[in-house]
């Protein structure tokens, strides 16, 4: 069993940076891809980033590629999202997860509850 715990979120104004973390238990981590997602109130949870587990492969969504960065230390369990320019459209509530390579939600088989982003104007 794979434990997250996110951590980071806040309120910040547009154009302003948040770094996330996100703090997993076991031995397994190394094994596992980590990716973030988001959701809205009212929206679909959606992709954001995904890691591979050396850190040697990302993928991004376009809508924050250039703004973010993700990256993991495993040897602190330890995955996490550098967010700049941020805009008000990137408020959500965002989740680790970890599990397969993937791009949806569908890939991951452990998921945090989640750290609240809000980014005002």
């Amino acid at each position: 069993q794979v434990q997250l715990v996110e951590s980071g979120g806040g309120l910040v104004q547009a154009g302003g940076s948040l770094r996330l973390s996100c703090e997993a238990s076991g031995r397994t981590f190394r094994n596992y891809a980590m990716g973030w997602f988001r959701q809205a109130p009212g929206k679909e949870r959606e992709f954001v980033v995904v890691i591979n587990w050396s850190g040697s492969r990302t993928n991004y969504a376009d809508s924050v590629k250039g703004r973010f960065t993700i990256s993991r230390d495993n040897a602190k369990n330890t995955a996490y999202l550098q967010m700049n320019s941020l805009k008000p459209e990137d408020t959500a509530v965002y989740y680790c997860a970890a599990g397969a390579w993937g791009l949806d939600v569908n890939s991951y088989n452990y998921w945090g509850q989640g750290t609240q982003v809000t980014v005002s104007s």
